[in-house]
């Protein structure tokens, strides 16, 4: 089992930056990490992962250059540094636990934290 834990959501003006953490605790080794959105009325979309091994990837539509994901696996953490914040970068933040994921499909991550909220006012 994994538990995982969301933090740093918040209100931000647009252009600005906030970090999301991500505490993991349970059975973590080896496990993929990812960071899902999903914002009202829409469909929840992947915004970035990165392999225990510290491999990351991005979603390009998404991230556009202004995202980073990180890990400090000492400390069972993931981290998503978000600079240059848009209004469409509204919605609830998720990060999300796998054994494994080829192309980080949210049907893969069998381990969902509650989710932290993000919003960007103009």
């Amino acid at each position: 089992q994994v538990q995982l834990v969301e933090s740093g959501g918040g209100l931000v003006q647009a252009g600005g930056s906030l970090r999301l953490s991500c505490a993991a605790s349970g059975r973590t080794r080896g496990y993929t990490t990812a960071w899902f959105r999903q914002a009202p009325g829409k469909e929840r979309q992947f915004v970035a992962g990165i392999t225990y091994s510290g491999v990351s990837t991005t979603n390009p539509i998404v991230v556009k250059g202004r995202f980073t994901i990180s890990r400090d696996n000492a400390k069972n953490t993931v981290s998503l540094q978000m600079n240059s914040l848009k209004s469409e970068d509204s919605a609830v933040y998720y990060c999300a636990a796998a054994e494994y994921s080829l192309r980080y499909n949210a049907l893969d991550f069998d381990y969902w934290g509650q989710g932290t909220p993000v919003t960007v006012f103009s």
